[in-house]
């Protein structure tokens, strides 16, 4: 198994300085060649979706583990005999779609990577088990779709396309027909039963100093958190049509910066526009020193607390009450020191409950949760 890191570095607008975090976990699972399978049919489909009041608590599930028989019935399990009561499965991630679409203009961004064999089969067991199934779309970190349709990548001002740190080309947030696409991919995803569309990469690359400077066609002097809220709105009002919420992942920093991160993310700006917000609050992200706290990452109580709470004062503000808007990212990984685990995990959902939510959802990159187990209800 190898691992893709994801680390950056996240320039904050105005004064503020800067500060470091990393977009869920810095490592990813790689392609696993032998995860063909997936779980079988439920004989009951049982209609899974919970009211808005129900809290979410939620596994990640990336596109192997969701192709795996073997995995998926054990992550049904833990789901049957815990709290656990939805799944957030990879359905459009760095490598393209998991599933095979009917439309013929999404099939040519799909990529190569395997696929789920059978959706409808995985979805009518989730809802058989009374499991809402979640589906995490990737939306602008997509070199899949960048290499199929170079004129919708950001550009360099020689009008080459720009490529970050790792050379992957980044679509451009504000070309429509990228909107489109993937509005378009979540729609079919909820019309095959996904009761929940969770847009991850909401945001612009990091604008690195070591870098060419981005360009963006068609931008129109749009500032960058209007673009990503304009997108988010308009995704919120189709899938909201078919009765499915729509929902998006935030950098934990956004919850307690007062003003936008320089890739465009803005709590006033986003949050009126999703139907919930999800900040990856992980304790290892913060950096030494921030919020108060000198090592961030031995206290997750104290971390996600501040955080989640900050973003519980400013939807007020902004005249959101709704109690399950904000959902955490949870962290189910170690990086760094202590080692996670039970203990930990047990102080990050106290301090979601003390923060005002009862909602959360745990990311581990390979969707590995048994040293987590003793933690669950």
């Amino acid at each position: 198994m190898r691992f893709r890191l994801r680390h950056s570095v996240i320039a904050i607008v105005g004064s503020l300085g800067c500060t470091a975090a990393a977009e869920h976990s810095p490592q990813r699972s790689a392609p696993n060649a032998a995860a063909t399978g997936t779980v079988a049919a439920g004989t009951v489909a049982v209609d899974s979706q919970p009211p808005a009041a129900t809290a979410v608590r939620a596994l990640y599930v990336n596109r192997w583990a969701s192709q795996s028989r073997k995995r998926m019935t054990k992550l049904v399990g833990i789901a049957d005999s815990t709290e656990i009561n939805a799944l957030v499965i990879d359905m459009k991630d760095e490598f393209g779609l998991n599933y095979t679409t009917k439309n013929s203009e999404f099939a040519k961004n799909a990529g190569t990577a395997a696929k789920l064999s059978n959706v409808t089969a995985l979805i009518d067991t989730l809802k058989a088990h009374k499991i809402l199934p979640i589906a995490r779309i990737v939306v602008f970190k997509d070199s899949v779709t960048a290499r199929v349709h170079s004129e919708w990548t950001i550009r360099r001002a020689d009008n080459s396309i720009w490529r970050d740190k790792k050379g992957i080309a980044w679509v451009n947030p504000y070309h429509r027909e990228l909107w489109d696409y993937n509005i378009g991919v979540a729609e079919e995803l909820a019309k095959l039963g996904f009761g929940e569309i969770q847009f991850d990469y909401i945001r612009f690359p990091e604008p690195y100093p070591s870098l060419p400077k981005q360009v963006f066609p068609g931008s129109n002097d749009v500032p960058k958190p209007a673009a990503l809220a304009a997108y988010l709105k308009d995704a919120k009002a189709r899938l909201n049509k078919l009765g499915v919420r729509s929902t998006a992942d935030i950098f934990g920093l956004v919850t307690t910066v007062g003003g936008a991160l320089e890739v465009g993310q803005h709590w006033e700006t986003i949050s009126p526009v999703v139907d919930v917000v999800l900040p990856m609050v992980y304790p290892s992200h913060y950096p030494h020193g921030d919020l108060g706290v000198q090592n961030p990452n031995a206290e997750p109580y104290k971390i996600i607390h501040i955080a989640i709470a900050r973003a519980r004062e400013r939807d007020k503000k902004l005249g959101i009450s709704e109690p399950e808007h904000i959902r955490p990212w949870l962290q189910a990984f170690t990086l760094g020191k202590p080692p996670y685990g039970p203990d930990q995990l047990r102080d990050e959902k106290k301090a979601v409950y003390d923060s005002g939510y009862d909602g959360w959802v745990m990311w581990n990159p390979g969707s590995s949760y048994d040293g987590f187990l003793p933690a669950l209800e």
